[in-house]
């Protein structure tokens, strides 16, 4: 793996173009959540949690799949990217997995400290950051806990984005949760 420079930016827009295509043209189950169409743009703004598992785990071994890896036209200088965001890919679908054993567990470990090891090839300037370590711990979690989607905070993400949408004009005491919690509940 060789380094990136700071005169080639692998992640322009005509990739993120790419994936927006691809995101359009690719035939998924209908229950499966999809990526905004528009993801990327200004007008879209931030993906929440479960768009970017689903951008990281179907949308981008896609798009770069077809562009960095064998056989793609980027493939001699993006080959190394793209083996390294495997990694990561890897280790979300095992962390996100619906069963996990204390060897899905270890592989998940496994994966992200490749991963976290490729960036620090590919970019060694990069200043690791605390969630970077933390990630290396999930794997304590996934063996005390189980499935992620037993104990991640997306649900309440949900709830507290939806009670943030709910007009109070900032008078307080005049609405109450109570009668709403069970429709805020059903919906997320």
């Amino acid at each position: 793996m060789e380094p990136a420079t700071s005169t080639n930016q692998l992640f322009d827009s005509q990739v993120l173009l790419e994936i927006c295509k691809d995101i359009s043209r690719t035939m998924k189950p209908s229950w499966l959540p999809s990526v905004p169409h528009n993801f990327g743009s200004k007008s879209h703004g931030k993906l929440k949690a479960d768009e970017w598992r689903i951008l990281i785990s179907i949308y981008l071994p896609i798009t770069l799949g077809r562009l960095w890896g064998k056989g793609g036209r980027s493939h001699e200088e993006c080959g190394a990217y793209f083996q390294n965001t495997m990694m990561l890919v890897s280790a979300v679908l095992l962390a996100v997995a619906k069963q996990i054993s204390k060897s899905h567990a270890k592989a998940y470990t496994y994966y992200m400290s490749q991963y976290l090891k490729g960036l620090k090839v590919l970019f060694p300037s990069l200043r690791m950051r605390d969630n970077h370590h933390v990630a290396l711990h999930i794997e304590e979690f996934l063996i005390q806990l189980g499935p992620v989607h037993s104990w991640w905070m997306f649900p309440f993400e949900r709830l507290i984005g939806r009670l943030q949408k709910i007009s109070t004009n900032w008078i307080i005491g005049e609405f109450t949760l109570y009668p709403h919690l069970p429709l805020v509940l059903k919906t997320t």
